[in-house]
């Protein structure tokens, strides 16, 4: 068998066996397939597609690459929630620890940015000593100790999909349904939870433009984790706007922890509190979805969620670090006193006027998406890297009237030049209007994917 056959197979419309599935990412975790080959696979899979039987196998053979997390010895129950990427969305930063607060586990291996979408732990990294990379027996040791853990790929923990995740990244190959299928199911069975919440983004700033396809991912994935015996469902949010106002690595932790004090956005704290009420009602903690969020609105209330995020980047940070300087840990700023100095800021923040009097119409996410990418807060390839500090800030999103000149937005950026195209960008991605648009709220969440039981 050939690296090269499987290739051509793919490129002209075959189906492969799980054998040849098998053999090339086996080959690609041990370096005998090159990176450049695995490029030509994965845009043959683009080009071509994959049935459900080749994405199932697909899946299995990346998961087993490595190891398969058994965290029953943490829990009868451990809570996943992954999302397929969007921009503006934060979302783990909140229903993590607001889960977890609830006595629930929450184990999550996380990945980076890919094109426009922004990544979890690119933002979690933008707090000084935080610790992505740990390995599975301090994942373990956490989520014993802690109850939440949110880590990147381990070298033993589907490293296929860690391979192969970052050369999507740069060979325009990131909105390919069978592999973000793959991708995010082989991750969620190598870390071992055993429910798992998946949030598919649909709209302009989602790799899914369509409900139709956003649906045909969910019901690819829910069906996978069946398969393997994980209790999985999924809903299909919108993404045709960016999710909450801040887009931008630290700028978007700052959000999620005002979330967290109850300060947030409504449209990103609507969106928390509905998946979390839909982890809990999936994992049997709560009858119904008013009942989970009964409990979720008061572990906000009462500081519950907002101390466990603090607990969270406590324990996952350097201690060795934070030995020699107390100001490195970010639970006493951030959590205790609300100051957000120790988080990297550009050195240019400016606000920019509306450039006409109307309606806000539309906010074209995944343009917003690419130009913080060019202000550096995402990768064109994937040894880049990241500025945490650069992106953007909305004060008004669709539906609400502003007026020429009024402050439409902050603007955060290391470089005039980047600066001034970002500007450009982002006045060109606003549609105005003279009559007000449809309220949006409502259609935060468009389906809801029940498991199969």
């Amino acid at each position: 068998m050939r690296a090269v056959d499987i290739i051509a197979k793919k490129r002209d419309g075959g189906t492969l066996t799980r054998e040849e599935i098998d053999f090339f990412v086996r080959g690609f975790t041990r370096g005998e397939i090159t990176d450049y080959q695995a490029a030509a696979w994965a845009m043959a899979v683009y080009l071509r597609g994959m049935s459900a039987a080749e994405t199932s196998a697909l899946t299995l053979a990346m998961a087993h690459s490595g190891m398969i997390l058994d965290l029953s010895s943490v829990a009868p129950r451990v809570l996943d929630k992954h999302s397929s990427g969007g921009v503006g969305d934060k979302t783990t930063l909140v229903v993590a620890p607001l889960v977890a607060s609830l006595g629930l586990p929450v184990g999550k291996m996380s990945g980076r940015g890919l094109g426009f979408s922004g990544g979890t732990l690119d933002k979690l990294e933008s707090i000084p000593g935080f610790r992505a990379d740990l390995r599975t027996d301090e994942f373990i040791a956490q989520l014993k100790e802690c109850g939440i853990v949110v880590s990147g790929q381990t070298s033993d923990l589907a490293p296929a999909d860690g391979k192969l995740y970052a050369l999507r990244d740069v060979t325009a190959t990131v909105s390919c349904l069978p592999l973000i299928a793959s991708s995010i199911m082989s991750k969620k069975i190598a870390a071992g939870a055993h429910v798992i919440l998946l949030d598919v983004k649909v709209g302009r700033g989602a790799f899914m433009k369509t409900e139709e396809q956003a649906l045909a991912l969910a019901q690819l994935m829910v069906q996978i984790g069946a398969q393997v015996g994980r209790r999985v469902g999924a809903v299909i949010s919108d993404m045709d706007q960016p999710l909450g106002n801040a887009v931008g690595n630290a700028l978007e932790v700052i959000e999620a922890v005002e979330t967290l004090r109850g300060r947030g956005p409504c449209d990103f704290a609507e969106h928390c509190l509905t998946v979390a009420a839909q982890l809990l009602v999936l994992a049997n903690a709560a009858p119904d979805e008013a009942a989970a969020r009964a409990r979720l609105t008061a572990a906000l209330a009462d500081g519950r969620a907002l101390n466990k995020f603090g607990a969270w980047i406590e324990a996952q940070g350097d201690s060795a670090r934070r030995a020699d300087n107390d100001t490195l840990s970010p639970r006493a700023p951030i959590v205790e006193k609300g100051d957000y100095s120790i988080l990297p800021r550009a050195s240019i923040v400016e606000e920019v006027a509306a450039p006409n009097t109307g309606f806000i119409a539309g906010i074209d996410a995944e343009e917003v998406g690419l130009t913080v990418v060019d202000l550096g807060g995402g990768r064109a390839k994937k040894e880049d890297a990241i500025d945490w500090s650069v992106g953007v800030v909305f004060k008004h999103k669709i539906g609400a009237r502003v007026a020429r000149g009024e402050p439409l937005l902050t603007l955060h950026a290391n470089d005039r030049v980047k600066f001034e195209r970002a500007k450009a960008r982002l006045l060109a991605a606003y549609t105005f209007s003279p009559v007000a648009p449809e309220p949006r709220l409502a259609k935060l969440i468009h389906k809801v994917v029940g498991a199969f039981h």
